[in-house]
């Protein structure tokens, strides 16, 4: 093993704050800003620190071995992208105001680009052509760019970003099938080195496009992402892939009776004047669809999930409908619409308005509802969509037991996407009959810098940082804590590490408090803290774990073997 160099803090580029930032909404954001990681450069762009670059090329590093280890090749393509392929995909239109555009000084269109679906396929399309050069795996760790809104919590979700992405090609669905599932095993290594705690869910494409999709997401309270999970099997998804089962009824129902209800155009105030739970009434969200008034249905108990309907209806762009939307159209009354007699409106429901339901619904006249409205009787549903908020106890889509949500932060997705990307650009390659055959795709991402951050949410305490051992910028951090001997021993220590391979953080700083530098120590969270204090003259020092939280003095050399002993051996 090579020696390694000695990083003092003297030296170091990285101030420690004792106070939160003002605007830190999640744990990593406040604690890799204090322990001197990562500053802020403008509203969601990041500066990485001596520190923080360390522990970002650790995760890099390893993420670089796994992909290398299934034969995938490493290239690395520009930022700045040309508009053109991007408009034969559709996505320089789907992306919306996500997309970075600019243009050049001869006013050319550019974009910063989010993924490189585009680019990679027409680098194959160059390099590829014959089935012989396939199957070809791909990929970068490149920075990647999204003009987010609101971009907060630090580098959860930042306007600029590292990010790997890669891709396969294959020549049929079965190479495709392999290479997902040799990436699919890759992300679990991956994921396993770097210590994070993780779920595989089924999640849905979105722009990306394609049809087999799965999330990494690790559980976080700071996370954006609501995924269920059942307790009585494996089953695991994202919110917006839970699946909800359509399931006919067959009871006879009565005729419709159109009733009185003035003052009643809301879901509570209907149930209540009628007296029937919520659930036994219809509501009917009006949207827009690409600009055409659509109605969505689903039992007057549950919500519509607006990011799940866009999902669905992706790339159409979903807007709520607004007052002025109401005007010119009598048949849509506000607060009373129904969808039996709604022949100029498309219908789209949940799977539990199922054929042979009978609902109380607007009557499509003011102060007026309808009970006894049956789905298949008396209005037909256009298409059917897992559109509903999902709740606790929801039917697990498997076995039927009741689900449970939790809060993650989504860290991979994987995706099959077929020939989407290879028909827009005509990817095609001479196949074994002579014959041009068209190549299929798979497109697989991990969030580098996301990954960072959620390794701080998941492994932080009270006192500050507490990084795995393989992504840590340190394997030992040694503190001199008092002046001439105390130093002297700490630089001892750090030599003598340093020349048996280990990467070696040492606190040398003068004319701070043993206080502050142990308080340091934790806050930084290198996993194992070597203290040299008021027990130098006799060559013992303190050797500290940080993630167990113990402590223990011995002789130096007793402390410098344990550190150097091979794990499972100290």
């Amino acid at each position: 093993m090579s020696t390694q160099h000695v990083q003092r803090m003297s030296r170091l580029m990285a101030k420690t704050l004792r106070e939160d930032p003002a605007d830190a909404e999640t744990l990593s954001h406040r604690l890799l800003v204090r322990a001197g990681y990562v500053r802020r450069s403008s509203a969601g762009v990041w500066t990485w620190l001596p520190l923080g670059k360390r522990v970002l090329d650790n995760v890099s590093r390893i993420v670089r071995e796994e992909m290398d280890a299934i034969g995938a090749q490493e290239v690395l393509l520009p930022a700045l992208l040309p508009k053109e392929p991007y408009e034969v995909s559709g996505r320089w239109s789907e992306y919306g105001d996500l997309l970075f555009r600019l243009k050049d000084r001869k006013g050319a269109d550019y974009l910063l680009g989010p993924t490189h679906e585009e680019i990679f396929t027409l680098v194959v399309k160059d390099q590829c052509t014959s089935y012989k050069d396939l199957p070809v795996m791909l990929y970068q760790i490149q920075t990647k760019y999204r003009d987010e809104a609101r971009p907060r919590s630090g580098v959860l979700r930042g306007r600029e970003f590292q990010m790997k992405d890669s891709y396969s090609f294959d020549v049929s669905d079965e190479g495709l099938a392999e290479s997902y599932r040799l990436h699919r095993e890759a992300y679990v290594r991956i994921f396993e080195r770097l210590g994070l705690d993780h779920r595989i869910v089924s999640a849905v494409s979105g722009a990306m496009g394609g049809s087999a999709s799965e999330e990494f997401l690790a559980p976080a309270a700071a996370g954006e992402d609501t995924f269920v999970d059942c307790p009585s099997c494996d089953y695991a998804a994202n919110t917006e892939a839970v699946t909800f089962a359509l399931t006919p009824a067959n009871a006879e129902h009565p005729a419709i009776e159109e009733v009185d209800t003035p003052d009643t155009p809301t879901i509570e105030t209907l149930a209540a004047h009628l007296g029937v739970p919520a659930s036994a009434t219809l509501k009917n969200l009006l949207v827009k669809v690409d600009g055409e008034i659509t109605a969505v249905g689903v039992p007057g108990d549950r919500e519509v999930d607006l990011g799940k309907l866009g999902e669905h209806l992706a790339p159409a762009v979903v807007e709520l409908v607004t007052a002025e939307d109401f005007a010119g159209r009598p048949d849509l009354v506000r607060g009373y619409v129904g969808p039996q007699g709604l022949d100029k409106v498309p219908y789209l429901a949940d799977p539990r308005v199922a054929p042979g339901t009978a609902w109380v619904t607007g009557a499509n006249k003011p102060d007026t509802h309808a009970r006894n409205v049956v789905c298949g009787r008396d209005f037909e549903v256009d298409r059917y969509l897992d559109v509903v908020v999902v709740e606790p106890g929801d039917p697990c889509p498997s076995c039927g037991a009741g689900l449970r949500l939790d809060r993650a932060i989504e860290i991979g997705h994987i995706f099959q996407l077929g020939r989407k990307y290879a028909d827009a650009f005509g990817l095609d390659v001479l196949g074994k009959e002579g014959k041009p055959v068209r190549v299929t795709m798979g497109s697989y991402g991990i969030g580098v810098s996301r990954a960072v951050a959620a390794l701080a949410e998941q492994t932080a305490d009270d006192r500050g940082l507490c990084w795995p051992a393989a992504v840590a910028p340190a394997d030992v951090h040694v503190v001199a804590a008092g002046k001439a001997v105390p130093l002297a021993l700490a630089e001892e220590a750090a030599a003598a590490l340093a020349a048996a391979g280990h990467r070696v953080l040492l606190d040398d700083r003068p004319g701070l408090s043993p206080g502050v530098k142990l308080t340091d120590a934790e806050l930084i969270g290198v996993p194992r803290i070597l203290v040299a204090g008021r027990r130098s003259g006799d060559r013992v020092v303190e050797l500290q774990d940080r993630a167990a939280g113990t402590r223990e003095e011995l002789p130096l050399d007793e402390a410098l073997a344990r550190l150097k002993a091979p794990a499972g051996q100290a």
